[in-house]
């Protein structure tokens, strides 16, 4: 496969992984803030911006709605949804050749939801309205690749972005609620407190999934360690690190080139973290640093990725 067919497919997926998670955690965030009685208002959009990035050009002015309305549909703003869908689908005009029809035709069609005009003033309801159809349309789009493309090498490259940025955004979310996660509230703060747990486990899809597991009981604890450490939920951390490895192993196994040791040990030595480290030896230690380490990891495997798979040189490829 051409490494810039490979670029395109994978940034395509993480494109999109980003747009849903940002979706998603506005959606919540706005949901959380209409319980007055918690924190407040400016306190939840900085822990949402700092869940996704710290981008520059979205500090708090007091106008929810306005600052809402540029986190979804700014097409110039990096951080906003519309520009993620935007991105995902030029990467997918591209290589329109690799991708099928029907793929093609329900990111086309989330794309022009997005920009079609409104009569109508961009209220909350038709915010949170539109957060529903992006979310449902990356659904579909994710199905819809799963059903109609031939599972070879650029069916792995966008497993490989979508678990990537997955891994990345998870460990983003954990680190910046970990500081309240684990902060013993009063009396008075239980009701704020369980909000705050039902909405980070909101944000990663994880609410109904984690109460199969260890039922509505919430705890700090066993929230880390589902989100961490759970092999069999899609947005647990250690699954999508099972999906980087076994992506990467079935692109090599596909006929591209084998992957360098130094990429090889630095998606094991963060499967391993995940595999071999139990939720009370993170406790027992800095569990801030100890996601920290994730997302700096997943960015020097993306670095590796690039270097072997998209940014080679001739020579090395013809050295192998």
């Amino acid at each position: 496969m051409l490494s810039r067919v490979a670029d395109s497919l994978y940034w395509m997926s993480r494109y999109l992984e980003r747009a849903e998670n940002t979706a998603r955690q506005v959606d919540v965030t706005m949901s959380l803030m209409l319980d007055t009685a918690g924190a407040s208002a400016e306190s939840r959009w900085r822990r949402l911006v700092a869940a996704l990035g710290d981008p520059k050009g979205l500090d708090w002015n007091g106008d929810l709605d306005q600052m809402a309305q540029t986190l979804v549909f700014d097409s110039l703003d990096p951080a906003s949804v519309t520009y993620a869908v935007n991105a995902a689908r030029e990467n997918a005009r591209q290589v329109r050749e690799e991708i099928s029809t029907e793929q093609w035709q329900r990111l086309n069609r989330l794309y022009h939801q997005i920009h079609a005009p409104r009569t109508a003033a961009r209220s909350d309801s038709n915010i949170s309205d539109m957060l529903v159809t992006i979310i449902d349309g990356i659904h579909l789009f994710k199905g819809v690749t799963d059903t109609t493309m031939i599972h070879g090498q650029g069916w792995h490259f966008i497993r490989l972005g979508r678990y990537l940025e997955r891994a990345y955004a998870t460990a983003t979310l954990l680190e910046v609620f970990q500081p309240n996660l684990f902060q013993a509230p009063g009396r008075e703060d239980f009701g704020y407190q369980y909000l705050e747990q039902v909405g980070l486990l909101r944000c990663c899809t994880a609410f109904e999934a984690y109460c199969q597991v260890y039922t509505a009981d919430l705890t700090p604890d066993r929230i880390l360690e589902f989100l961490l450490l759970n092999r069999d939920f899609p947005h647990a951390i250690r699954y999508s690190v099972d999906g980087i490895r076994q992506a990467v192993t079935s692109i090599q196994r596909t006929g591209a080139r084998r992957p360098p040791d130094e990429l090889t040990a630095g998606i094991g030595r963060l499967h391993a973290m995940l595999d071999y480290t139990s939720i009370g030896e993170i406790l027992a230690g800095d569990s801030a640093r100890f996601l920290h380490n994730i997302r700096a990891q997943c960015l020097h495997i993306h670095e590796l990725i690039y270097s072997y798979y998209i940014h080679y040189s001739i020579q090395s490829a013809l050295a192998v």
